[in-house]
C-alpha cells in the first residue's frame, strides 16, 4: 500500500501547486488508483521565511508546526515541504512531531555527490544563502560551493519576489539578461552545477526560456525522493 505524502505549502502558492504537479507527473502510474495519496495544506499565513532567518519578521516556526500538525492529522505518513527557506526552520518542529519530514537541501546533497560534482553554485533567497542552508549540506559531501556577488543576489531576490511571488506571467529582457550574466560568472568560477534554492527560480527560469542540464531544481530532487518514500516508481523519463 502507497504511503501518503503530506505537502506542507503556502510558500508560496505557486511553488506548492509545482511540487505536487511534479510528484503526479514523475510516478510511474497508469491509473488513478496507482498515484501517490497526497494531502496539501497550503497555509499563506506562515511568516516569509527569509526575513525570520535575516533576524527582520516574524518566526514561522509556530505556524509551520501548525501545519505540520494538520498534515500528521489528516493522515500523511511523511512531510515534504515546498519551500527551501522553510528547511532552516526543520529542526524546531521535526521533533514535535511523529512523521518524518523529508529534507530538501539533503537530498541535493547526496545527488550531487553521486553524480561526483566537486563544485555547485547555489542560488536563492538571501536567506537561504546567508544561513549556508544548502552551502553546509554540500561542503559535509566534500562539494565546495560559490554564490552570486551582492549586486547579482539583488537580480536574484527581485526575479523570485518582484515576478514569481506576484504571479508574473511575463519577465522583462533586462532581467533575463542579468540572469544569463550571472551564470555565466558562475560558470567561469567552476561551478559544474548551478542549483535553484528557491522553488519560485525554476519557474521564473522556464518562464525566461532558460534551460540547461547544469541547472539542479531540488524540487524535482524532492519529488523523486518522495515518490519512492511512498512506495511508488519514479517515471523513466526516456
Amino acid at each position: 500500500m502507497l504511503k501518503t505524502i503530506g505537502i506542507m505549502g503556502g510558500m508560496g502558492p505557486a511553488a506548492t501547486v509545482d511540487l505536487m504537479s511534479r510528484i503526479i507527473s514523475m510516478t510511474d502510474a497508469a491509473s488513478d488508483q496507482e498515484h501517490i495519496p497526497m494531502i496539501v495544506d497550503s497555509d499563506t499565513r506562515i511568516p516569509d521565511r527569509t526575513e525570520a532567518i535575516l533576524g527582520n519578521g516574524e518566526s514561522p516556526v509556530p505556524e509551520m508546526l501548525a501545519s505540520a500538525r494538520r498534515l500528521e492529522a489528516a493522515g500523511a505518513d511523511f512531510i515534504v515541504i515546498a519551500c527551501h527557506a522553510a528547511h532552516f526552520f526543520v529542526s524546531d518542529i521535526k521533533d514535535k512531531i511523529n512523521i518524518p519530514i523529508l529534507e530538501m537541501p539533503e537530498e541535493t546533497a547526496k545527488l550531487l555527490k553521486l553524480k561526483e560534482v566537486n563544485r555547485a553554485a547555489v542560488l536563492g533567497t538571501d536567506g537561504t544563502v546567508q544561513s549556508g542552508l544548502f552551502g553546509h549540506g554540500l561542503e559535509r559531501m566534500g562539494i565546495q560551493t560559490v554564490y552570486p556577488d551582492e549586486k547579482q543576489q539583488k537580480s536574484v531576490m527581485s526575479l523570485v519576489y518582484d515576478y514569481v511571488k506576484k504571479g508574473e506571467a511575463v519577465i522583462p529582457g533586462r532581467m533575463r539578461e542579468d540572469i544569463m550574466n550571472l551564470i555565466g560568472d558562475l560558470s567561469r568560477q567552476g561551478a559544474e552545477a548551478l542549483i535553484l534554492a528557491s522553488t519560485e527560480l525554476p519557474i521564473a527560469f522556464s518562464l525566461m526560456g532558460l534551460h540547461s542540464d547544469a541547472f539542479v531544481d531540488p524540487t524535482v530532487i524532492l519529488a523523486k525522493s518522495a515518490i519512492r518514500m511512498a512506495g511508488a516508481k519514479v517515471r523513466d523519463a526516456n
